[in-house]
């Protein structure tokens, strides 16, 4: 029976890894032609049927092209780190739940055990870089330590948050409690006996608590390294980051780790503020995908729409901004539980929150022309004084 049990697990982490395969693939695609199309180009056309098999043509452009490791490199270090950074990567997936009963492995505490793996791809991008014995591999290994570490706190802050709200760590519960009653009650009485630690909301946390979405979002996107965060590889100034000297199969390995995390962080906003697999008609795996293929749209947007930071602004970006709204988000959420209010001051709460950053940002952003404007004499909306 053992043997048995084995040989599932095995063909379902299997199924799950392929899965994954062609979720990377599809958002490879999309990636392109949502850039094409904010950039006024076509994206892939020739490769297959609009452009469909371009994905695949570049995945075995990279398994067959030549690997070359360095001959001062650590190998020990340099064949482990893809593997660290790659195996944590799909393990979040194996408590991820599709929908109600389409879940690996369900866990009370699905959500810590998420943002602990997650932790670990810093160490395989750390080793990546040290193992290179590359001054510019150590450098970007470096700095990609400085940003996911920055970006890891805001990140575990606002996930406390949520679990504050819910009652919760279980990632079917707090996708339940954005549900109807009688849909959530189910679940609910399943997860655990005592239904009164839950917090029933009933509404998608995206209008609940905005502000813990806007935060999840920006410190996942710093995170899996996508613009505007993608310094620690910036090549137009450390020539590609702990990655410089791999190539092939290997340089792919970090590649799809990324669109995994990317795949994995629209799946948590998903799931985490828009009540996971639920809604009508269409069955639950449906509107789990349409979920998170609406935040990765979103994500790609954001590539397409903003620069590259600079590592002084990233950092102060993070300690600065982030990191304070994620106490206050953690002070909110606790409050609004703590006193029993209703759902509603959590949502005002939140959004005074947002236009204080939001007022603060014009300030700072403006400050500068209208200062330009003072010195040369020119009144916004008005002429120009000529002298």
């Amino acid at each position: 029976m053992k043997g048995l049990d084995i040989l599932i697990l095995t063909a379902t982490l299997f199924s799950v890894f392929t899965a994954l395969s062609l979720a990377v693939l599809s958002l490879i695609w999309i990636e392109r032609k949502l850039l094409g199309r904010l950039q006024r180009r076509l994206g892939p056309t020739r490769t297959g049927p609009f452009g469909l098999l371009q994905p695949v043509a570049d995945g075995i452009k990279l398994i067959v092209k030549e690997d070359l490791v360095p001959s001062w490199a650590d190998k020990v270090i340099f064949w482990t780190a893809p593997l660290l950074v790659i195996v944590p990567s799909f393990m979040i997936w194996v408590t991820i739940p599709i929908s109600r009963n389409l879940v690996v492995e369900n866990l009370d505490l699905g959500l810590f055990v998420i943002v602990a793996l997650l932790v670990l791809s810093i160490l395989g991008l750390v080793l990546a870089g040290w193992g290179s014995a590359n001054k510019y591999g150590a450098l970007g290994s470096l700095r990609a330590a400085a940003q996911l570490v920055s970006y890891e706190v805001p990140l575990v802050l606002v996930v406390i948050s949520v679990a504050v709200i819910a009652g919760s760590m279980d990632l079917r519960v707090i996708s339940a409690i954005q549900m109807p009653l009688d849909t959530a009650q189910p679940i609910l009485n399943e997860a655990h006996s005592n239904f009164s630690n839950f917090n029933h909301v009933g509404l998608p946390l995206i209008f609940i608590f905005p502000l813990g979405l806007f935060i999840f979002l920006l410190a996942g996107l710093a995170e899996v390294g996508r613009t505007p965060f993608d310094i620690y590889f910036a090549e137009s100034e450390i020539v590609g980051g702990p990655f410089v000297e791999y190539s092939g199969a290997h340089w792919s390995v970090f590649f799809l780790a990324e669109y995994m995390n990317t795949f994995a962080v629209a799946a948590l906003a998903g799931l985490l503020f828009l009540g996971g697999w639920y809604g009508p008609i269409l069955p639950e795996w449906a509107w789990f995908l349409i979920k998170t293929y609406f935040f990765v749209v979103i994500i790609f947007w954001i590539r397409g729409t903003f620069p590259r930071l600079r590592i002084d602004q990233l950092m102060a970006f993070g300690w600065k901004v982030l990191m304070p709204l994620s106490l206050m988000a953690v002070i909110m959420a606790a409050i609004y539980r703590f006193y029993g209010w209703p759902a509603w001051t959590l949502t005002l709460m939140s959004l005074s929150g947002l236009i204080m950053v939001g007022f603060a940002f014009y300030l700072r952003y403006t400050r500068p022309v209208l200062r330009l404007a003072k010195k040369y004499g020119h009144r916004p909306g008005g002429k120009r004084n000529v002298r």
